[in-house]
């Protein structure tokens, strides 16, 4: 832990360089080492214009391991800066201390005398105050402020590069994966003028490198899969083969371009976040641009202190691809639109978008339960082999449970006319309309109104299944099918949902005699009659028992005679149940290759039916949404490690689950239109995550990093916390429930781009964006309100109502109002008082949404903690000019200024412009 935590400069009576002038006067701080012998600059101020006694805005923080002893000297500079715009610069004076001459120190301050460089002439003095965080009292400060005019009564800022020693966010919680901090700390005069200590503290996140890696592990395993399920698909027509052998071929590009990539991101080390610069390399292009933390704290005399955090990251956007046919918002719409046609093209099927979801949604269930129903079956066993009827009926029910989940999740009429048109597709398939074919015809049909009786026959070879309602996606939901034979003729069926006239010049699904079109439904049946013959077998043990008064309630009873009175009453309960759950499994591993089979077929389709575009589009989608999540994730550990103790909170993470508010600064026009379609689409994809709390296995830092599990259309990030943090949670949160996030996206443009949207060109993205997300943001409103306390949310000095702010924000998005920023600050507000998770965006997360968030932490200070008006601008320049934002611009680029120039500036609104000096024409 440092010695020297903070210290705050002040000079007085300083002599310019010229006999009346007043100087602008600037320090900079150095560190000698009295071991190493050298100086190190550390540190430097603001420039404060025009006074010979001047209360610098920005101070000097230590990080914890440096000074290193009390012997180590600290050297002052002041000059008096003539030219801020060419670093033109005068030396006036200089002065050396040591850390034991502060600490020493009478009320931990010194009064030095500037030297001129010959060591003679005293041409001031610097005054140094030792500040603690957390240590403020009413009356600290006075001392620094009693013998300056009021005008000098400004804003007092400290700055570290590591943190302060007593940080309690650096906690070995949160520095497992927020590393890197920059640490700024200002003192701000309220209305009363007390005084209120203020700090930011900016972090980089782990998570920026680790969610991608995870998510291209994942996606690598995911197409292999893919790629072998399609080779169990077994022997195909040459037409089926044909395509399977292309798509298999596409997957395997997309699998070597991802294995290079992770390969690259496995040998980066250093820093744990991509700069802006880089946001169009190659192998960074899955990592989110500039992702930082950033924390506002609010310490007040007497009260608890207040936090405020917000995640910055760049836009997640496909940068590497480039934005020249749009973002992925129009390109999928567009793809979707061709895809009929490509379908007709490659004589494959056309299934529309939630056809293939529920075909992969089938897939993982299948593939996810059967293990499942394995293993409990063989728990009823053992259970079974130990005479244990109390552990028979727990395995029982789990089991049954198990198996009736797998028996619902095949309830769809898609599985069934999958299964007919992977018939159709194998050799030698021959359909009725072939057979019928005219000469000339080359086999190809056409029949443009079946008859009402062919109509008739059609409905009865696919009977409606009883689960499957109207409004729920099926196969007979599809426009159309087509499928081919091995002659390459297509044969395609409209299956429409108004039983009217199927379109024109299209055929009827193949209907093959060879094949029973009844045979699924008594192997997807078999599983559930297998399951009543366990449920009885076990009430007829359960009878065999003497009656115990402690003894469960039987569950009511399915007697299958036949079967049980083949089985000798008497004998072994596990010899009577193993023929049973043998024959379970059976049956539930033959509908397993059925369904497989069948939903892989449907995805044959639409892979096919999507090449090359589509293939192109789902790299471009799992690029955008590897940004979006990573910072997902950064936001929600970020904000579960604020509210550990809030159990308020807690209540409401698992009742409800969070809100996750993306706020967006990109214009409607040229390249920044693509991002913004690609960012719509990442953060709407972010509603197929769920987050579960787990016990990590040792408080080892490495046991703390959050781990990425399951498929595209979903994923569960598991996040874990040390034994003793994890045993406080509520127990549905411990007990593993999936915990919703919400995101929404608004978006308003304010650079000069934006402003020839506005009169030239088209901001309908804008809107819809801006009004859609509104409704989600109410529907969670009032989801929230129906099920958690109102006491559960945050109180704000601020006494505005939700239902009001949520009013207002309604009346915004529909207002057509030209760079209306209210939305996004009522949206911001709205979050808060929501227990929300708050991300900024720009194009880089670097100049303009460095604005944006210097401007909320001070309309926050403002409206929560009677900031005086009168340094509302104060506070918000110095935030601006040396404060976190700054030093993230110069972490980014190598250099301390915006990147904007006059003429820019002069069309962005004007509380988001930043000081003069602050910005130029810089590469970004």
């Amino acid at each position: 832990m440092s010695i020297l935590s903070s210290v705050i400069l002040e000079c007085r009576d300083l002599i310019g360089s010229g006999r009346d002038r007043k100087p602008n006067a600037l320090v900079q701080v150095a560190v000698i080492d009295p071991r190493e012998q050298f100086l190190v600059s550390h540190a430097c101020t603001e420039i404060v214009e025009g006074s010979r006694d001047p209360l610098f805005l920005t101070g000097v923080t230590f990080p914890p391991e440096y000074p290193a002893s009390p012997e180590t000297l600290v050297k002052l500079t002041v000059y008096d800066v003539r030219d801020k715009a060419r670093d033109n610069s005068s030396f006036l004076g200089s002065a050396t201390f040591s850390v034991s001459d502060l600490l020493r120190s009478k009320d931990d301050q010194l009064t030095l005398n500037l030297r001129s460089s010959d060591g003679v002439l005293a041409v001031g003095t610097v005054l140094v105050s030792r500040v603690n965080m957390g240590e403020m009292e009413e009356g600290d400060m006075d001392h620094i402020t009693a013998d300056v005019q009021q005008a000098q009564k400004c804003t007092l800022v400290c700055e570290s590069s590591q943190g302060t020693p007593n940080d309690k966010d650096n906690s070995p919680l949160t520095s497992a994966v927020f590393k890197n901090p920059v640490c700024k700390v200002y003192k701000f005069q309220t209305v009363d003028s007390k005084w209120m200590l203020v700090r930011e503290q900016m972090e980089e996140c782990t998570l920026s490198f680790s969610i991608p890696r995870q998510l291209l592990h994942l996606y690598i395993q995911e197409d292999m899969r893919r790629i072998q399920e399609l080779s169990d698909l077994g022997e195909l027509s040459p037409h089926w083969d044909n395509l399977r052998k292309e798509v298999i071929a596409r997957y395997g590009q997309v699998i070597a371009v991802y294995q290079e990539t992770l390969a690259e991101l496995n040998k980066i080390t250093g820093p744990s976040f991509k700069p802006s610069c880089s946001k169009a390399q190659r192998y960074l292009e899955f990592i989110p641009i500039n992702l930082h933390t950033q924390r506002m704290r609010v310490t007040c005399p007497r009260q608890t202190d207040a936090f405020y955090d917000v995640i910055t990251v760049g836009a997640p956007a496909a940068h590497f691809q480039g934005f020249k046919g749009g973002g992925l918002q129009r390109l999928l719409s567009r793809h979707e639109a061709e895809k009929k046609s490509f379908s007709t093209a490659y004589q494959c099927i056309y299934y529309s978008p939630e056809h293939t979801a529920k075909a992969q949604e089938v897939l993982h269930s299948v593939g996810h339960l059967q293990p499942l129903i394995s293993g409990l079956a063989d728990q009823l066993l053992q259970a079974a082999q130990q005479h244990s009827m109390a552990g028979l009926r727990e395995a029982l029910k789990t089991l049954a449970g198990k198996t009736e989940q797998f028996v619902h999740a095949l309830k769809d009429e898609l599985v069934k006319s999958a299964l007919l048109a992977l018939h159709a597709a194998q050799p030698g398939y021959v359909t009725k309309n072939q057979n019928q074919t005219l000469p000339g015809h080359q086999g190809h049909s056409h029949q443009d109104h079946p008859s009402p009786s062919q109509r008739g026959q059609q409905g009865q070879s696919q009977p409606q299944n009883p689960g499957h309602s109207p409004g729920q996606p099926s196969a007979t939901d599809s426009p159309m099918v087509v499928c081919n034979n091995v002659d390459g003729g297509s044969q395609t069926a409209p299956i429409r949902e108004d039983g009217q006239a199927p379109l024109k010049n299209q055929d009827s699904i193949p209907c093959h005699k060879e094949y029973d079109e009844e045979e699924w439904d008594r192997v997807w049946a078999d599983v559930a009659k297998s399951l009543n013959c366990v449920i009885a077998m076990v009430d007829k043990l359960q009878e065999q028992e003497p009656i115990n008064i402690n003894q469960e309630q039987p569950i009511p009873k399915q007697v299958l005679a036949d079967v049980i009175t083949s089985h000798n009453p008497e004998g072994d309960w596990r010899e009577q149940l193993c023929p049973l759950l043998v024959r379970l499994k059976e049956c539930v591993a033959e509908v397993v290759v059925r369904a497989r089979r069948a939903m892989t077929f449907v995805l044959l389709q639409e892979a096919a039916c999507s090449i090359p575009q589509g293939l192109f589009l789902k790299q471009r989608r799992d690029v955008v949404f590897s940004q979006a999540l990573a910072a997902l994730a950064c936001g929600f550990v970020m904000r579960l490690y604020a509210g550990m103790e809030d159990k308020g909170f807690l209540r409401q993470l698992h009742l409800v689950g969070l809100v996750a508010q993306f706020e967006s600064l990109l214009s409607t026009y040229s390249e920044e239109i693509g991002m913004l379609e690609d960012m719509e689409v990442g953060i709407s994809d972010l509603h197929r995550v769920v987050f579960k709390i787990t016990q990590a296995k040792t408080d080892d830092p490495c046991d703390l990093q959050p781990l990425v599990i399951g498929r595209r259309d979903h994923y569960t990030v598991e996040v874990p916390l040390p034994r003793l943090a994890f045993q406080t949670l509520p127990h549905e949160i411990k007990e593993g429930k999936a915990l919703q996030v919400y995101p929404v996206l608004f978006n308003v443009g304010i650079n000069e781009q934006q402003t020839i949207a506005d009169r030239f060109g088209d901001i309908s993205l804008q809107e819809r964006i801006n009004q859609r997300n509104f409704e989600i943001l109410d529907s969670y409103y009032k989801s929230l309100r129906d099920k958690v306390p109102s006491e559960c949310l945050p109180s704000f000095q601020t006494q505005m109502d939700l239902k009001d702010l949520l009013g207002t924000l309604g009346q915004n998005v529909v207002t057509k109002k030209r760079k209306n920023v209210e939305i996004l600050w009522l949206a911001g507000t709205i979050c808060r008082r929501l227990n929300g998770i708050r991300f900024t965006s720009c194009k880089s997360a670097k100049d303009r949404t460095s604005m944006s968030v210097t401007l909320e932490q001070c309309a926050l200070l403002r409206d929560e903690h009677q900031l005086n008006k009168d340094y509302f601008i104060r506070a918000l320049d110095c935030m601006r000019r040396e404060g976190c934002r700054i030093e993230n611009v110069q972490k980014n680029i190598k250099c301390r200024k915006y990147a904007f120039n006059m003429l820019q500036l002069m069309a962005f609104p004007k509380i988001y412009r930043p000081p003069e000096g602050t910005y130029g024409k810089v590469d970004s």
